[in-house]
């Protein structure tokens, strides 16, 4: 959630809810806070530490056992500029160490990929592309915008690749245009998932593969999972009592209803109502989708089934 505060220059800056915008001199006039994201691999907590102490930019890395982690590098531009620069050179020198063990000749461009809202990301490119031709022709960078988003959110990767020089250049640009228009309407940023295995499910137990072997999976989904098949209702032969002891044969249907902001619910119902109906398919409830409502920024979703099953769409739902 941002909120937009107008700088004494009259553009609005974008800032994460929360954050104080902090107004700081430096030789090019008024220097404002900003947020740049960034994917990368890998794991490189010392280097970090070293470019917090000598950028004086925070620098956040999310946590999780993801392959890809997002770099949140906050702070006054110059600490922005610095921090690039120092993680530009950083990769360039990975580069040259890695190829001293390679034949390969042709030294190939540090590249980073950058987060950015695809609200955005139409004044990255400019109008037929003019933007991000004065960029690459300026800077000698490669720019590229990614055409889908990312997944499960609403930004787009940019990718830019050159030298370390190059990329610091072209960084300044890009920082520019994010000031010059922040993001509209709300962003869903972008959370990298743990490399995926798939999950089975076999006798009220989930299990991820891993190589040969399936390991149990303890997970939120399980417990469902199990709540889901206790409550199935199964009589053995003849026997007409419950199978559960204190537990209906079909538990009754309850209705439990929610509220969505109608800016999500796009990612819900998924292109052509694809993602609601895996939902409805794995959760085995019913959901309907009340109309807009004039004057209302939320929906109305209404979920019926056992209280497993709503607990399970309610879960999928969140997750989405």
């Amino acid at each position: 959630i941002r909120e937009h505060i107008p700088s004494q220059d009259g553009a609005l800056v974008s800032l994460p809810l929360g954050m104080e915008p902090t107004k700081v001199q430096s030789e090019g006039g008024l220097n404002v806070t900003l947020t740049i994201r960034l994917l990368m691999h890998g794991k490189k907590g010392e280097t970090v530490k070293k470019m917090r102490e000598e950028s004086g930019a925070r620098i956040n890395i999310s946590e999780g056992n993801c392959p890809e982690r997002i770099v949140t590098i906050t702070g006054p531009t110059d600490t922005i500029f610095k921090a690039f620069a120092m993680i530009a050179y950083k990769f360039e020198e990975d580069i040259i160490n890695s190829m001293s063990n390679s034949p390969a000749t042709s030294k190939p461009p540090v590249t980073l990929r950058l987060v950015v809202p695809a609200s955005q990301c139409g004044s990255l490119i400019g109008k037929g592309g003019s933007k991000i031709k004065e960029m690459r022709e300026s800077t000698g960078a490669q720019v590229q915008v990614a055409g889908d988003m990312l997944p499960n959110s609403t930004e787009r990767a940019v990718t830019i690749s050159g030298t370390p020089e190059a990329i610091i250049q072209c960084v300044k640009q890009i920082c520019v245009v994010m000031l010059e228009s922040p993001p509209k309407g709300a962003t869903i940023p972008y959370r990298p998932k743990p490399a995926s295995t798939p999950v089975i499910f076999s006798g009220g137990q989930a299990y991820t593969i891993q190589g040969q072997y399936a390991i149990p999976h303890p997970d939120q989904l399980t417990k469902l999972h199990q709540l889901a098949m206790q409550q199935t209702p199964f009589t053995p032969l003849g026997q007409t009592t419950p199978a559960f002891p204190g537990l209906d044969a079909s538990p009754p249907a309850s209705t439990h209803e929610l509220t969505i902001p109608n800016d999500l619910i796009g990612c819900i119902i998924g292109r052509q109502g694809t993602k609601i109906n895996e939902i409805r398919q794995m959760s085995g409830a019913q959901i309907k989708i009340a109309n807009a409502m004039e004057g209302s920024s939320e929906r109305q979703i209404t979920i019926t089934g056992t209280p497993a099953n709503i607990s399970l769409a309610q879960y999928l739902i969140n997750a989405r």
